[in-house]
């Protein structure tokens, strides 16, 4: 059975028709053509799948499309063109990060990886707590503990941990 649902990509509303079991990722892939979301493991043990969903990250094979008609979705291409400070055009300062320190050798889990990143930095600073996380009288410190933490659900297959780890330290200013 097909139902059309709207989903806001990357700041363009699109009309979508899908099959009732579609996940939001085969959605997205295969009915829009957004292919920044990747298909690794399909069972949401791997991250390749994160989007940011309505400004929080969501792995988008464990998602059925029809559950999110409304949403707004952004992937990590919709991400590119937030440059610093919000201007128009350049990477990410996530994206930029990566750039730097070397965080992607294949790049299939990339896109992933810079949508959790970023999606943890904005639960961080709201304060979310994680399972490392100490005393939260204070602001939650991102040391590489909380770090590794947070990011657990994304794998990289290549091992780039160290520059993942690197860039995520200088986006969150440590």
């Amino acid at each position: 059975m097909e139902q059309t649902i709207t989903l806001r990509i990357d700041g363009t509303e699109h009309e979508v028709p899908v099959d009732t079991r579609a996940t939001l990722l085969d959605a997205l892939r295969e009915r829009v053509g957004n292919t920044s979301p990747k298909k690794g493991c399909d069972h949401g043990q791997c991250g390749s799948c994160t989007v940011l969903l309505d400004g929080r990250r969501h792995l988008t094979c464990l998602a059925l499309a029809v559950a999110y008609d409304g949403a707004e979705v952004v992937t990590a291409s919709g991400l590119a063109g937030e440059g610093q400070d919000g201007a128009e055009g350049g990477l990410h300062p996530v994206q930029q990060a990566f750039m730097a320190h070397d965080g992607f050798q294949c790049g299939y889990c990339t896109p992933g990886q810079v949508c959790s990143v970023v999606g943890m930095l904005q639960e961080a600073g709201q304060g979310h707590p994680s399972h490392v996380t100490g005393d939260l009288e204070s602001e939650i410190d991102l040391d590489d503990d909380e770090i590794r933490e947070r990011m657990s659900g994304n794998l990289c297959r290549c091992g780039a941990y160290v520059g993942i780890l690197d860039a995520v330290r200088e986006v969150a200013g440590r």
